[in-house]
């Protein structure tokens, strides 16, 4: 089980600890960003110490944690996902974690880890494994499972009973883990996202001239909501309105379908020309540069919202689904519309709103920029996740 490189131990000297990093997946999405923050926090830790991560696979991931000079380590884990709740979905999981208790355990006796930071509640071997070879632990909770079922929230949050320290990202999903898993949750403190923007903010353009460009990124899922925004787009242009759509992102493994049937969808409404699918970009600030609005229509909770942060960082005026941690994300800002989920109606409303007020709703995105760059701040993140991670090594001394 080799790394796939180890850029910190030659760049850094003698290994004074180590913190282990499990990490559910290796794509360039939300929580995948953010561990490659908690990786940047740790490695730039001044107290010293080199953080490795591991994920199941190899992916985009692995590349930008390697930029950022740490070790990678490939190890196979179970992930809970919604297809293990069926009857085959459970059987391949089972198997998987039968698979991986003795690579897992034999990688926490090689690493000697003085801390695992288990990233998301999905891998939730790792407590089990860290717990048993009695290393300290921090569990960072990226989800809100507000509109799962009684029993299925519990299941999914038990694991968490484990950690010894609990990081959630927002207080929208703090309220969820209070309600799923009360006693893990007084061991929980809220860490806002960093969020990264662009070098340089390209801002709005004066005037808009030629199509009112629209711009969705992140996964092509149903509960991420593009086809409302492609149903919005339809509707905009009954009424006349010269408008656009870009879908920046791919969907997951196994949910090919969604794009499928997303793809027809443009095509049975006639927007083969008004709609383009630009696939996954790990960079996505060219293409932010080039939209006037980014749309974050999300149909079920979302814990918090990091595409939200990156409109506000880039200076785009915003318009996202009025649910849960999309008002953190949205919080302050003055450039931005909510409008109920699901509801593609209220969505092109709000485009041609933005539209009609297009002098004004761009200096209010500039303004917005700067305030939050302040508030979603990477030194700000690296600061608080260190004094969790140190919490934990102490409850070990």
């Amino acid at each position: 089980m080799p790394p796939a490189a180890d850029h910190r131990s030659a760049r850094r000297g003698q290994r004074r600890r180590t913190v282990l990093v499990a990490h559910p997946g290796a794509e360039l999405y939300g929580s995948d960003r953010m561990v490659l923050e908690s990786l940047r926090a740790l490695a730039d830790d001044p107290a010293g110490g080199d953080p490795v991560l591991v994920v199941p696979r190899h992916g985009p991931l692995v590349e930008e944690a390697l930029a950022v000079g740490v070790t990678v380590l490939v190890c196979p884990t179970p992930v809970i996902s919604k297809a293990a709740l069926s009857p085959r979905g459970l059987l391949a999981l089972l198997l998987l974690t039968l698979r991986s208790i003795g690579p897992g355990w034999r990688l926490l006796g090689q690493l000697r880890p003085t801390v695992v930071l288990v990233n998301t509640i999905t891998p939730p071997l790792w407590l089990l494994l860290a717990r048993c070879r009695r290393v300290p632990t921090v569990a960072h909770v990226h989800e809100g499972e507000a509109s799962a079922p009684a029993l299925v929230r519990r299941a999914l949050y038990l694991p968490l009973a484990l950690a010894d320290h609990l990081v959630v990202n927002s207080r929208f999903s703090l309220d969820v883990l209070r309600r799923a898993a009360p006693g893990a949750a007084g061991r929980a403190r809220v860490v806002l996202n960093a969020v990264e923007g662009p070098e340089q903010v390209v801002a709005p353009r004066p005037r808009v001239e030629g199509p009112f460009r629209l711009l969705y990124v992140g996964r092509l899922s149903a509960r991420k909501g593009p086809h409302v925004a492609v149903e919005a787009v339809r509707l905009l242009r009954e009424r006349g309105v010269d408008v656009c759509l870009g879908l920046l992102g791919s969907t997951a493994p196994g949910y090919e379908w969604y794009a499928d049937q997303l793809a027809g969808r443009v095509r049975e409404a006639g927007l083969e020309d008004r709609v383009t699918f630009h696939g996954f970009h790990p960079r996505i600030w060219p293409l932010v540069a080039e939209a006037d609005v980014v749309v974050v229509p999300s149909t079920v909770d979302e814990p918090f919202g990091n595409t939200a942060v990156e409109a506000r960082l880039a200076a785009r005026p915003l318009i996202t689904s009025d649910i849960s941690g999309l008002r953190e994300a949205s919080a302050g800002a003055t450039a931005v519309r909510r409008v109920p989920p699901s509801d593609p109606v209220a969505l092109a409303d709000a485009a041609q709103s933005v539209l009609d007020g297009w002098e004004h709703e761009r200096e209010l995105a500039l303004a917005d920029a700067e305030a939050a760059r302040e508030r979603f701040s990477a030194d700000r993140y690296a600061t608080e996740l260190r004094e969790v991670v140190a919490l934990a090594e102490e409850g070990r001394r």
